[in-house]
């Protein structure tokens, strides 16, 4: 199998041992499931569902981030417990990836239950001399850490339009540096807090990941990714926080999923212009949805239009019509698009093919996850 690799920036073999791991970032559970998560999760379960077929085990971590900015004010905003405002998002996030045929993940742990893995890595990156206390918060130094920036490539200037972008707040007179950034903060009157030697507070968003891919995979992990928004700073901030503590590679293979737009602006929570995966199940069969979304390569950018779904449903039912029979050719036609950087619309197309020659396509489209 060859695979693009953020940092390397090229399609690379990837070749792993028998067990594979993989963390993939999650939700914050305070709204529903769209179409870019849709996007990145399905990459993950067609990488997984490849890997599996080559022979290997895949052990998949996708977080949830139960304790996070973007949470806490909509639970304020609600009146709502945050807690409780998670737990309804995430039973509405596992019914619709549960519908598209999503495979369950290896562990699903939440950022609240590794607390004592956060302060215990940040214990460790204050010894190391890595972090510093200022003004009741916690920051990561990265002037200590040499090749901070090579994940993304970024000059200063675009790190700093980022972290300002992403909430990193590049102007806290409580930094030493613009580009550092939180490990641990007061947290408001209305917040949760856990106690710290550095004072009641709680974790910054980028520890929170580091923690909980330890915790759950160990020092050094075969493939980590998620959307394209999180090079920087989510996974460029994680990498430091690892690598200055363990002196370990964190990752050796960096999977970065393209955005998702609708009407020429990238979907997102912020702008609203959003596309939920619940409102296309209610006029779609999950199946159609699924394969509108894998007619697109994972590693580029694109705009969802109503056609995409509408295809999806032509694709299946051609599929559909296509004989059943044991010598099924689709397995094949399938594997080669996927080995040369998970091409699913290679594989499709390749199907499409077949059935229109009248041959067998079931297994090919089991393989991409598409029950016929």
């Amino acid at each position: 199998m060859r695979l693009f690799d953020t940092a390397r920036r090229d399609v690379v073999e990837f070749d792993p041992g028998e067990i594979v791991t993989m963390y993939c970032c999650g939700i914050t559970p305070y709204d529903a499931a769209h179409l870019g998560h849709a996007a990145v999760y399905l990459t993950f379960d067609i990488l997984q569902r490849r890997l599996r077929d080559l022979g290997h085990v895949t052990r998949c971590v996708r977080n949830v981030t139960d304790v996070d900015d973007d949470l806490l004010g909509k639970a304020r905003q609600m009146g709502v417990y945050y807690l409780d405002l998670a737990a309804e998002e995430m039973a509405r996030f596992d019914a619709d990836m549960g519908a598209l045929g999503l495979l369950p993940v290896y562990s699903e742990p939440r950022a609240t239950s590794a607390i004592a893995d956060i302060l215990s890595l940040i214990g460790a990156m204050l010894e190391t001399g890595h972090a510093y206390e200022s003004g009741g918060s916690v920051y990561f130094d990265v002037t200590t850490f040499p090749t901070f920036g090579r994940l993304s490539g970024f000059d200063r200037p675009e790190m700093l339009r980022l972290a300002q972008e992403h909430g990193g707040n590049p102007g806290d007179p409580k930094k030493r540096h613009p580009l550092d950034f939180v490990l641990w903060q007061p947290s408001l009157a209305d917040e949760p807090a856990w106690e710290s030697r550095w004072g009641a507070g709680r974790p910054g968003w980028h520890i929170e990941c580091s923690a909980l891919a330890r915790r759950e995979l160990g020092d050094t992990i075969d493939i980590h990714g998620g959307g394209r928004d999180l090079v920087f700073p989510h996974h460029e901030c994680e990498i430091a926080q690892c690598e200055s503590v363990t002196n370990q590679p964190f990752v050796r293979h960096w999977v970065h999923v393209g955005l998702v737009a609708l009407d020429g602006q990238k979907m997102s929570k912020s702008l609203g212009n959003l596309v939920f995966v619940a409102d296309l199940l209610k006029e779609f069969e999950p199946m159609a949805v699924r394969l509108a979304l894998l007619s697109h390569h994972y590693r580029g950018d694109w705009e969802w239009r109503h056609e995409d779904a509408l295809e999806g449903v032509a694709r299946l039912e051609r599929w559909r019509a296509a004989p059943t029979g044991h010598h099924d050719d689709g397995l094949a036609a399938v594997r080669r698009p996927l080995d040369d950087d998970l091409d699913t619309p290679g594989a499709l197309a390749a199907l499409d093919r077949l059935a229109e020659a009248g041959h067998p396509v079931a297994a090919g489209a089991a393989l991409l996850g598409v029950e016929l």
